[in-house]
């Protein structure tokens, strides 16, 4: 942070190669495959399709529209269709065995791409790199390569939604996921739509994404601090992303509560009792503790409701996102977004929110980013006044009127 700028790093951006731009970063014995496979496939997302499709891929629009809007560096999740998946991969199922061959050297070749990416404006891009949980050994191993290979936005963890095949993430089979990520210092990313099951196609089944789709990427947490996967790998971080942060004081005093339960069960004491065997030991610590040592929030154009509970979320576990190039994001109005919602908030407090934590968690360099924020970042004074009226054409839940704390 400069001395009236404030230095805003976004923890929640999304980026991909267009389609064909992924054929160099396949291994060549896929060529032929994937020739034939992108010749007949249809793009199902009209962003994808729009004029404005390249913000995912084009190095230069994409800086210079970022630091128009004050933002000087990006934490980067998925957006296009990597090779041979039915849609982009934070929504498309786990695959098959027959699938996932190709699946996977899909994947790897987005993790390649990206890192070239990230090259392309160094300091600046933290990539998140993917894998797929069907062969842990295989994961393992791009966890190392994709990490030596200088994407630090780290790891984004896939869900196993029901009917999804895989171990729920809670199983021991993944404990060496958790230990490697442990090891490197690779954060492990949960990003919201990656859980939801499948509900069909009428048209009430949007209505209840909508409604259930960040409960199922919360289960994350519950499954990680119930697993024991903190207690086994204690230098382990999990960040869940884009799934709001009001949510988080109420399911942690929940969790506390079920926590305690299950551990009087050694006494038989409580009515969960006949639950909690041989949970004592495996548990480790309340989860409102977990939370605070290992857990932050990727939390996305945080709404005004949200910003008082930021002292029991936690002032070191909120990372402020924008969500570009997606319309909820805060682009082109991040700054009025900003006033909306933390107008009134200390300085020193919103500093950390806007970029401080992010550079702390993805090793982000302030001493390279500050001198960048000096010349496009928001002012102080500007974030400091409120917004009476959000802008006409805003799009971004940001500005959404009425909104309140959810129960998730």
């Amino acid at each position: 942070m400069s001395d009236d700028r404030y230095t805003v790093i976004s923890a929640d951006c999304h980026a991909g190669a267009d389609l064909l731009d992924y054929r160099p970063y396949l291994e060549k014995r896929h060529h032929d495959d994937f020739d034939g496979w992108a010749a007949t496939y249809v793009n199902p997302y009209e962003d994808l399709l729009a004029d404005s499709a390249d913000r995912n891929w084009n190095s230069a629009r994409r800086l210079a529209e970022l630091e128009e809007d004050g933002i000087v560096a990006e934490v980067i999740f998925p957006n296009t269709i990597p090779p041979f998946f039915p849609s982009g991969s934070l929504m498309a199922p786990a695959p098959t065995a027959a699938e996932f061959e190709r699946r996977w050297a899909g994947l790897r070749a987005h993790n390649r791409w990206l890192a070239d990416f990230c090259a392309a404006a160094p300091g600046r891009r933290a990539g998140v790199f993917q894998i797929l949980l069907n062969d842990v050994e295989e994961a393992v191993k791009e966890i190392r390569r994709a990490a030596g290979a200088g994407l630090k936005g780290g790891l984004m963890l896939p869900g196993t939604p029901p009917g999804s095949g895989l171990p729920e993430l809670h199983a021991r089979v993944y404990d060496p996921i958790w230990a490697v990520c442990a090891e490197l210092g690779v954060p492990v990313n949960h990003h919201a739509g990656s859980a939801s099951p499948p509900l069909g196609d009428e048209p009430a089944a949007r209505a209840v994404f909508m409604v259930e789709t960040t409960w199922f990427s919360h289960r994350a947490l519950w499954h990680l601090v119930f697993g024991g996967a903190f207690r086994r790998h204690p230098d382990l971080k999990l960040v869940l992303t884009e799934q709001g942060s009001g949510w988080i004081p109420g399911v942690l005093a929940m969790l506390d509560y079920y926590h305690g339960r299950l551990l009087a069960a050694a006494q038989a004491t409580t009515a969960e009792a006949k639950f909690g065997v041989g949970l004592a030991a495996a548990m480790g610590r309340p989860p409102s503790e977990v939370w605070h040592e290992n857990c932050f929030v990727g939390a996305s154009f945080m709404r005004p409701h949200e910003v008082p509970l930021r002292d029991r979320i936690g002032l070191d576990k909120i990372m402020w996102g924008s969500d570009y190039p997606h319309d909820e994001g805060t682009y082109p109005y991040t700054r009025e977004g900003l006033r909306f919602a933390f107008a009134g908030v200390p300085r020193d407090e919103l500093a950390a929110m806007l970029g401080g934590n992010a550079a702390r968690v993805y090793g982000f360099d302030l001493d390279l980013l500050d001198p960048i924020a000096a010349k496009v970042g928001p002012t102080v004074a500007e974030i400091a006044e409120p917004l009476p009226d959000p802008p006409a054409d805003a799009t971004s839940p940001v500005f959404a009127r009425g909104a309140s704390v959810r129960v998730w």
